[in-house]
This record gives structure tokens, C-alpha cells and sequence, in this order.
């Protein structure tokens, strides 16, 4: 969590500012009981009617006064938290970005959406109460006590016996909560990620009835998040009450040394009122102090979620533009993989093993196999959204691992599985594949993706706005406009990863017939279940469990590879029936 801190670098001067209005507030709070002490003795006790407005008149001012200066300092504290949060989310955004595949599949996407939503606003929250409330509600206890000892030094013995009674309740309370609260926020986590699945998967929930099973299991997290909750609560709401009953009895105490002194003639009545004063602005500020501690106890727990992740180091390491190679043009090869494996996370077993291919430029190559083969997993490895486990993968004649990230991503254009549309007209979607293309560019290659009629059928062609994920589109159309945001970057590699499944066979080859006819001649990777998408394919590459069992072209796999045989009878057969 200290480490966050850094952030608040470039607003020192509200950070200072702040807590500097708030301590002047307080000075004038600390005022207030001998302003009322004398009221009593001198205006009341004396029936000195204008010198009892007088001090009201004085009392008035400070209540002015710290009131401008409490609302200089929330104004001052408010910038700071909310400038603060903003730049800890923006690196832990960035940060994010900056993370491979394999290091977010480990993280948790439910994770990380809580910890820039919930942990973010925690922290934020705590950073402002801290600027507001840290300095001020100890300076107000140690102030008042100091105070005390100016209008009676054997009175204000009592205070010296509570402030450090009430010091050990408060910290002691703190000290327990914090990895109580930190427990909270990793059942959080499960809640969240029960929630992130019911509402991606809510259809299938539905066609499988497993609507209660599914509500079940929501319920026994949130109780086990109901159950933490109230535990670290009932601990924590222990502050109060705790508080309260030693600053009563401390109360209690005062008044009664306090008018044992009285009857003496030591001090006058006004000095036990201000002494009582003193002792109900501790209780006020302790309450404070508490409730505080909870906050910022909250906002620990979730500032040091943040920093895991921020000190989580990528486990793929991009060279900078400087250091960075760039590809051969003279390669015969667009890409070749040399003896690659691949192993997911910290898995004992490769997802892809031996795989050694070499595909030359224009050539287009289908990869076909059954379900959990390495279809998608071979494919990633070429853009390096995951790094091999051993052997190279090699693009232009260069390791990919000696690529800057920008260099390699632009030669690369990638349609993945799930069709992801963003929020916006369809011209801003098309030019997430290249930001400065023109109309002409966007209706070529929508033209190519074969989806010139679903822009010319919508209303404003280009301007048409498209719902958050393509809502309000069916799913070939999504398909076919992410297709055409691959083109539109005119990529020298494009990586079809089963991205026209949604596609009748007509409209299927009429994309395959035009990405051929291409200007450039990409090469083309094509990824699919579909035995007819690949079959005119110059080459067509078979796997089976993460190994390549076959390779060569339609007929010549028919004749002498039995994986692709199976997958092609089944499909036909189906066909037939």
C-alpha cells in the first residue's frame, strides 16, 4: 500500500494543504471551552451582559472560521484522493495491458475488474479520510488534553490515564481487522467471479436448467462473504461501545475530582465546564479516530490487493523500439515454427509439443483438429500472446521474442473466436485495426469480409452505432465486421481463428475466395472446425493432442491421415443425412 503513495507526488502541496486547514480548524476548536469557561465565570457569574455578547460574538467567529477552514481543506484533500486514484488506475490499467495472456489467465479477469472498480474506490476513500481526519483527530485529543492541563493540572490527571486506555482499544481492534478485511475482499473476489458467469453464461445456464444449482451455489458465496463480513464487523463494532463506557467513566471521574475542587475554591465552575468540554471533544474525535482506522484498515487491505498486482512482473518481456529487430523481407519464410512447445501457466504438460512448420509468404494454411487439440493455442503463438515453453517461433526470419510489441502486432492481423464489438459507430470499430484509415479503406475491406450489405442495411452505413459487444447485431454479422477490422489494418499475416463458424458455406468461400484476391497476398491462417473451410487451403496442418498428425493438402490427407478422415466422414455424413 506505501508504495501507492508515490502517486501523490504531484499533489504535495494539497496533501499538505489539507491537513494544514484541518489542524487550523482544530486550533480554533480547542478554543471554543475557554471561550465558554469565561462566558460562565465572567459574564454569567459577574451578570456582565456585554461581555457575554461579546464572547458569543467571539464564538460565532470561530465557528466561521473553522467552518471556511474545514471546507478548504475537504476541497484541498478531495483533489488530492480523487487526482491520486485516478493516476494508481491509469498505471494499473496500463499495467494490465502490459501483462501476457498467461499472466491475467492466472490473475482472474473477476479479480482485476474488482480491484480497479471496488479496491480502487476503497483506497481513494481512505486516502481522502486520511488527509481530513489523521492529523487532525489526534491533534484535537493530544490538544485538548494539553488544554486540560492549563486550566487544572490534578483534573486533567483523568486524561492522562484515558487517552492511552482508549489507545489500546483502538489499535488492538486495528490489528485484528486488517487481514480479517483483506479475507473480506477475497470473498469478494468469488462473488463477483459467481456473478461474471451467470451473466456471460446465463443462456446456457438456461438450455442445461441449472438455474437453481447455479442460484445455490451464488448463495453459498455470498454467505460465506455475508459470514466474514459480520465476523471482522462484530469485531470491529466493538470500537464504539468500547470507547463510549471508558470515556463515561472518564467523564464521570472529572466531575466528580472537578467538584470536590470546586468546593475548595481551587477552580471556578466555568473551568470544570471547559474540562468537561475537552473530554467530550476527545470522545467526539476518538469516534473519529475509530471509524477512521476501520476506513483506512479497509483501504490497506485493498491499496496492498493493488500493489500485488502492480508488482506482478510480465512474464513476457518486449524489447524496445530501439533494441528490437526488424523482420527480413528477404525471408522465403512469413513464419516458422522450429521445434516449438508450448505449457500454459505453471501446467506439468504441454498444450503443443515438436511443432515444426514452416509456412512461406502468400500461402494460406488450414488448421483443423478436434476439441482441445491446440488449434488456437498454435495460432496465439505467432502474434506471442503466449511465449513457447521451448524452441522458437520465428516471423520474417525473426524470433518474435526479438520484435517490439508494436512492430510484430502490425503485421499481424488477428479475428479471434468470440466476436468482440466495441461501443461506437461501426467506422470507430474499423479503425481500431488501423486509426488513420479512410472511408475508402473501411468499405474495401467490409467489401472483402463480405459485409458490405450489413453496413449498406443499417441506418447511416458507417454511423450506425453498435451496442456494447454487438448486441444489436446477430453473430455473423459480428464476425464478418471483425474480419473486416483485421483487414482494414491490411496485415501481412492473417490469423482466422475460427471466426467464420458463424457463416453459411456460400458466404464462407465468397471470404475465403476474397481474402485471395487481396492486394499483397497475406498469408493466412486459417483455424476451423469445418472441414470444408480448409479444403482448398495450399496446406492443411492436423493436430491431435498438441501434436501434428498430419500435413499436406485436402486429398492427400484424406488418403493417408486418419484424424483428418474421421473429422471430414463425420461432417459429410452429417451433410448427407
Amino acid at each position: 500500500m506505501y508504495k501507492l503513495l508515490r502517486f501523490l507526488k504531484d499533489y504535495k502541496k494539497e496533501s499538505i494543504l489539507g491537513p494544514l486547514f484541518k489542524l487550523l480548524e482544530a486550533s480554533f476548536e480547542l478554543l471554543v471551552p475557554l471561550v465558554v469557561a469565561a462566558i460562565i465565570d465572567k459574564g454569567i457569574g459577574s451578570a456582565d451582559r456585554g461581555y457575554t455578547v461579546k464572547m458569543c460574538l467571539l464564538l460565532a467567529a470561530l465557528g466561521v472560521v473553522g467552518l471556511v477552514s474545514s471546507v478548504t481543506a475537504q476541497y484541498f484533500a478531495a483533489k488530492a484522493a480523487v487526482g491520486f486514484a485516478e493516476k494508481v488506475r491509469h498505471a494499473l490499467f496500463k499495467h494490465i495491458q502490459s501483462l501476457s495472456y498467461s499472466d491475467i489467465d492466472s490473475l482472474g479477469t473477476s479479480t482485476l475488474v474488482t480491484r480497479m472498480t471496488s479496491d480502487m474506490n476503497q483506497v481513494q476513500y481512505g486516502v481522502n479520510m486520511t488527509l481530513r481526519l489523521l492529523l487532525r483527530s489526534p491533534f484535537v485529543v493530544f490538544g485538548a488534553m494539553i488544554m486540560a492541563f492549563t486550566v487544572d493540572a490534578k483534573a486533567a490527571l483523568t486524561f492522562v490515564v484515558t487517552i492511552p486506555l482508549l489507545s489500546v482499544v483502538v489499535f488492538g481492534i486495528m490489528l485484528i481487522c486488517i487481514p480479517l478485511y483483506r479475507k473480506v475482499q477475497e470473498k469478494l473476489d468469488g462473488v463477483l467471479l459467481s456473478t461474471r458467469e451467470n451473466l456471460t453464461g446465463v443462456r446456457v445456464i438456461r438450455a442445461f436448467c441449472k438455474e437453481e444449482e447455479e442460484t445455490r451455489r451464488f448463495l453459498d458465496r455470498n454467505e460465506e462473504l455475508t459470514d466474514a463480513q459480520k465476523f471482522v464487523g462484530k469485531i470491529s463494532a466493538l470500537m464504539n461501545p468500547v470507547t463510549l463506557v471508558i470515556i463515561n467513566f472518564s467523564i464521570i471521574a472529572l466531575i466528580y475530582i472537578g467538584a470536590l475542587r470546586v468546593n475548595q475554591g481551587i477552580i471556578t465552575q466555568g473551568a470544570v465546564v471547559a474540562l468537561y468540554n475537552y473530554m467530550s471533544q476527545i470522545l467526539v474525535e476518538l469516534v473519529k479516530l475509530a471509524n477512521l482506522i476501520i476506513s483506512v484498515t479497509k483501504s490497506i487491505a485493498c491499496g496492498n490487493r493493488i500493489q500485488a498486482v502492480l508488482d506482478m512482473q510480465p512474464s513476457m518481456i518486449f524489447p524496445s523500439e530501439a533494441e528490437a529487430q526488424q523482420g527480413d523481407s528477404r525471408s522465403e519464410y512469413a513464419v516458422e515454427f522450429r521445434h516449438a512447445d508450448l505449457r500454459y501457466g505453471n501446467s506439468g504438460e504441454n498444450a503443443l509439443t515438436d511443432i515444426d512448420l514452416r509456412v512461406k509468404r502468400g500461402e494460406t494454411v488450414g488448421v483443423i483438429g478436434g476439441t482441445g487439440s491446440g488449434k488456437s493455442s498454435l495460432v496465439n503463438m505467432i502474434p506471442r500472446f503466449y511465449d513457447t515453453f521451448s524452441g522458437d517461433v520465428l516471423v520474417d526470419g525473426v524470433n518474435v521474442r526479438e520484435y517490439s510489441r508494436q512492430a510484430l502486432r502490425e503485421k499481424i492481423g488477428v479475428v479471434p473466436q468470440k466476436a468482440v464489438l466495441f461501443k461506437g459507430t461501426i467506422r470507430d470499430n474499423m479503425r481500431w485495426g488501423n486509426s488513420d484509415a479512410s472511408d475508402e479503406e473501411i468499405h474495401a475491406a467490409i467489401a472483402t469480409a463480405q459485409a458490405a450489405e450489413v453496413v449498406s442495411g443499417k441506418e447511416g452505413g458507417l454511423d450506425y452505432m453498435i451496442a456494447q459487444g454487438g448486441r444489436n447485431l446477430s453473430g455473423g454479422q459480428r464476425q464478418r465486421l471483425m474480419i473486416a477490422r483485421a483487414l482494414v489494418r491490411k496485415p501481412e499475416i492473417l490469423i482466422l481463428d475460427d471466426s467464420a463458424s458463424a457463416l453459411d458455406f456460400a458466404t464462407d468461400a465468397a471470404l475465403r475466395k476474397a481474402i485471395k484476391a487481396m492486394e499483397g497476398s497475406p498469408t493466412v491462417f486459417i483455424v476451423s472446425q469445418r472441414a470444408a473451410s480448409i479444403a482448398h487451403a495450399d496446406r492443411i496442418i492436423v493436430l491431435d493432442d498438441g501434436r501434428i498428425v498430419g500435413m499436406g493438402k485436402h486429398d492427400d490427407l484424406l488418403k493417408n491421415c486418419e484424424v483428418y478422415r474421421e473429422i471430414y466422414n463425420s461432417q459429410f455424413s452429417s451433410e448427407i443425412r
